[in-house]
């Protein structure tokens, strides 16, 4: 498995906007199986799958953000628990093994939370079994 992390840039506090970006996920499989399920982790600094939050790192203040399986972002990137899906990628035609996959994950940072200026970030792990 291989991960581009989702990635936001400069966040603004007036936008009335949210911010949204796009990381992938590549599942490379050497077994011969149809599925694969893939799970992402509740957030490092909430707990929590929603909100997840980033947090400053020269300070306190949290900033909320979400991971969706969806481009419309309404299902949560989670294992399946607490309202959240998991992604099950197949194999595609052709060859049983190796096979590969590409899962988007859509992040989205909601409008409006007056935090301060600085870098944020949290930690998520992604889990493939088959």
């Amino acid at each position: 498995m291989n991960a581009t992390p989702v990635s936001f840039g400069n966040y603004d506090t007036f936008s009335s906007a949210p911010l949204d970006a796009v990381g992938t996920i590549t599942v490379n499989c050497s077994r011969n199986v149809r599925r694969a399920t893939v799970t992402l982790s509740v957030s490092s600094t909430s707990g929590s799958f929603n909100p997840r939050r980033m947090r400053r790192s020269a300070g306190s203040d949290l900033l909320d953000y979400n991971v969706y399986t969806d481009a419309a972002r309404t299902t949560i990137f989670g294992d399946g628990t607490g309202g959240t899906s998991r992604i099950r990628p197949g194999r595609p035609p052709g060859p049983r093994v190796p096979w590969s996959a590409n899962i988007t994950m859509y992040g989205r940072i909601p409008p409006g939370q007056n935090v301060s200026v600085g870098a944020y970030s949290d930690t998520l792990t992604a889990t493939v079994e088959p």
